[in-house]
């Protein structure tokens, strides 16, 4: 067997999975290698709740595959690792040529050997002291610290060799997409919903992006603008269906004949029911918002009433309890808080009222409703959807 790098990968909570933890995997596995098109040509093996990702030639790219599975929900961690022969003599001649630029720059470090093959004819604890050994020897600067080493060298031995790796890297976790169903994700240009996108489809929960745009209150660069929040959210979520619904029409007849304070509750119940029509149409069997309780005027307890009441699927709220500086983090992270912030304006901003209702009543919100021709205006903005993908 020729020594060759690969990738070992963890899957995490899959493994909690009962007798359909095979179609977890597998589903895993086609986001694997989806996401690894254009990195070069790899073969994919899954053994002992592990994947084995392997560069089929030299040009496939294994730093970029690193970058792109740190990406893909359903692994928990992952290790850049060489695989050399199930022998002490060949793990002895590559850990420290394999490993020495990292331990050359440490001054500690920690050998932990795990053995599924029990054939092998040395324990754990003996492969520790002999590899051990032979680093002190090749390294002698460095000490053994087996509490909190600077550097931790992994040999693990498996049924299709020995795997030789320094500590494993965090993958970004949750469960594979496409397992968790599809749901119409409620998107502005804003910090909140892309964060709030990322997080369902970290569990598992493949996206469509409905997006209300509000010309010539709101220009074509805001839209950009969301559609780069959308390939942010991609990298990690998968391809992403964009439909945008025009808005202008509804906003101006509830500006002409409704209550201004309750201007914002009203318009987003038409996009609570719009949006539930687009995730028909589109298989969702729900609706996620970046809402969070107090951080708005329309967010309050008796606001998100009035607007839940109005979507005739679920409405997941992932960010339901979290306060501004934690999406912030998360927004930061996922690398849309800097696109976020850009000053365009979307339609959730166009006519604001100057002192919106906090504690609307349902009866007050249904009798100013009664002002409009909601069919008339839901069906106009239907028919005027135009449709991208993204990612």
């Amino acid at each position: 067997m020729e020594t060759q790098e690969i990738l070992l990968i963890k899957n995490g909570e899959l493994a909690l999975k009962g007798l359909n933890r095979g179609t977890f995997e597998d589903i895993l596995m086609k986001n694997i290698r989806r996401r690894l098109r254009g990195a070069g040509e790899f073969s994919l093996r899954k053994a002992q709740s592990t994947l084995y990702i392997e560069p089929k030639d030299d040009a496939a790219d294994l730093e970029e595959a690193c970058e792109r599975i740190s990406r893909v929900f359903g692994i928990s961690a992952f290790s850049r690792a060489l695989r050399v022969e199930k022998e002490m003599a060949a793990i002895l001649a590559s850990a420290g040529d394999y490993l020495r630029e990292q331990l050359e720059g440490a001054h500690t470090f920690k050998v932990d050997a795990r053995r599924s093959d029990k054939a092998f004819p040395l324990t754990s604890p003996q492969i520790c002291a002999a590899v051990g050994e032979r680093l002190l020897n090749q390294f002698p600067h460095l000490r053994v610290d087996v509490h909190r080493p600077e550097r931790l060298v992994m040999v693990e031995i498996r049924d299709f060799g020995a795997y030789i790796h320094a500590a494993q890297l965090p993958g970004a976790g949750g469960m594979p997409v496409g397992t968790g169903g599809r749901a119409a994700l409620l998107i502005s240009g804003g910090i909140d919903s892309p964060v709030a996108g990322y997080m369902m489809a970290k569990r598992g929960i493949e996206l469509t992006a409905v997006h209300f745009a509000s010309p010539p209150y709101t220009s074509e660069r805001a839209e950009e603008k969301v559609v780069s929040l959308l390939r942010e959210v991609a990298g990690y979520a998968g391809s992403i269906e964009m439909r945008t619904v025009p808005f202008t029409h509804i906003q101006e007849d509830i500006r002409r004949h409704c209550p201004e304070e309750l201007f914002t509750i009203l318009m987003r119940r038409y996009m609570m029911r719009i949006a539930s029509q687009v995730a028909r149409q589109e298989n969702c069997a729900a609706l996620i918002t970046g809402e969070s309780v107090g951080q708005v005027a329309s967010q309050t307890l008796p606001a998100l009433a009035c607007t839940e009441d109005a979507a005739s699927l679920p409405v997941l709220r992932p960010l339901i309890g979290m306060d501004k500086e934690e999406i912030i983090v998360i927004s930061r992270r996922i690398g849309t808080f800097d696109i976020s912030i850009q000053p365009y304006e979307d339609c959730c901003t166009v006519f604001t009222p100057r002192h919106p209702r906090t504690r609307p009543r349902m009866e007050q919100v249904v009798e100013a409703e009664q002002a409009l021709d909601g069919d008339a205006l839901i069906a106009e903005a239907m028919s005027g959807i135009r449709r991208r993908t993204v990612g």
